[in-house]
Order: C-alpha cells, then structure tokens, then sequence
C-alpha cells in the first residue's frame, strides 16, 4: 500500500487534553503509517475528510514548530503528552522532524513533557530530550509474541526493538514506562522478565472499542476481520483484556 504524504498548514498544535494527568497534547500529523488493526485513532477521518484507509495516509502540520513557538508564549504550564492520536515518530518524522523541532521549542518553556511511541527513532531525540527537568517516555509494547505482532501491527516496529529503545532510554537515566494497550495474546511473564529491568512503571489497557470516542463502523470493521481470521478461542482473550491501571511492575 503507497503512503500518501500532504503537507498541511495547522490553525493549532497545542490542544487541550483530555487524557488524565496531561493538560495538553501535540500530535505533528495526523494519520499514522502504522496502520495497526485495533487503533481506536481511526474516528479522525469523520473530522478530516480522508477517504483512505487508515494507514495509507499522512498529513504533515508544516507549520507546527512555529505555532507551538506562539502558543507557548500564552499557555499556562501544563503537562504535555506527544502522540496522544498518532505516533509522533511514524516514520515521515525521519523526514520532516517536525517532532524534534516541536521538543526544541518546549525546552526553552520546560514544560513537563510525555512521549509515548512504538518508534526507536525517538532514540534520535535524546540529546534533547536528557535536557529537559520534567519528561518521560513511553513505549507501546502490546504483546512479546512477533507472530502476533505481525497479525496486528504490521508496519510498526518489532517488539524487540522497542525493548531495546526502552534499554537505551533507561541507560541514559530517562524516565521510561511501557504502555501494554490493547493487550494482546501473550506470555506475560516473559514480557515481564524482559521489560522489568528498563521500566519505572507500566500502564495496562483492555482494547478501547466501547469509548465514546470511538465509532462504531472501525469496531464492527474489527470484529468482521477478527472473525474472518481467529478462532474463538483468540477472540475469548482479546475480548477479555484487563481494566487500565497504573501498575508498579513485578514488584519492582
């Protein structure tokens, strides 16, 4: 599937969150080339008119650096959380650094800053990032098995390479967490052994297909190809999932 790449001009970059303990979030594009088969983000086309599939498509806010610079001036210090609706390190970020260029403009405020991705190439980052007092990252990881990996996210990156970002993040005295939504089919043990030692916390979502900002054509789209695809024993798990905690992680 070909990528389809505009850039845009955006009215607003810093908006208001509604995501508990952030006040604020940035997302640079809107879109996500990852495409993965649960993502709840897919409401956005009922707000901006693309007729793609999620997926194969990625707005770029060309502006977004530049009226973060303004929005700042007049914002009150909030929390932020980058990639609160599409990964701010999707690949296109490699190109346009829009993302980089956005951290740049918060450190001269430092605001309190959160970054959750499922990308190595927030690794690109750290030298501003290890700048800023008040940050943290977080990586994706919804499952250790890549079978399933490949079944449900497609394009992002490998389940060990995000285990990897996490080790580097870590051994660079950053703040790190692991955000494990939607739980997918798993040994959570094992993720467990291998997440522990790089993970100050670790966040648990069950899938969010009841939310109210989710509609209901992207939920029924999902259950007709889960239907088409796994046995009911593979449904019975997933529909299972867990309620969202903050945990501290195997007694650590």
């Amino acid at each position: 599937m070909q990528l389809i790449i505009r850039e845009i001009i955006a009215k607003s970059i810093l908006t208001k969150s509604g995501i508990p303990g952030a006040d604020y979030c940035i997302n640079p594009y809107i879109g996500c080339f990852h495409g993965c088969r649960y993502c709840y983000a897919t409401f956005m086309k009922k707000y901006t008119n693309h007729e793609e599939l999620w997926g194969s498509f990625v707005d770029v806010k060309m502006n977004a650096p530049e009226i973060l610079r303004r929005q700042l001036k007049r914002a009150v210090k909030g929390t932020i959380i980058i990639s609160s609706v599409t990964d701010a390190y999707q690949p296109v970020e490699g190109r346009y650094k829009l993302t980089r260029r956005c951290l740049e403009e918060l450190l001269s405020y430092q605001f309190p800053v959160g970054i959750l991705t499922k990308s190595p190439l927030v690794l690109r980052d750290m030298d501003i990032i290890k700048k800023f007092r008040d940050i943290e990252v977080g990586i994706t990881i919804t499952t250790n098995d890549e079978r399933i990996r490949k079944i449900f996210e497609p394009k992002a990156p490998p389940v060990e390479a995000r285990i990897q970002t996490l080790k580097r993040l870590h051994e660079n005295g950053i703040r790190t967490y692991v955000f494990i939504g939607p739980v997918l089919p798993m040994n959570p043990e094992a993720l467990c052994g291998k997440i522990k030692p790089y993970v100050d916390y670790v966040f648990i979502d069950r899938m969010n297909y009841v939310s109210k900002t989710v509609n209901i054509y992207n939920q029924l789209k999902l259950q007709k190809w889960l239907e088409r695809n796994f046995v009911d024993e593979v449904k019975r798990r997933l529909r299972r999932g867990f309620d969202k905690k903050k945990v501290t992680f195997c007694n650590k």
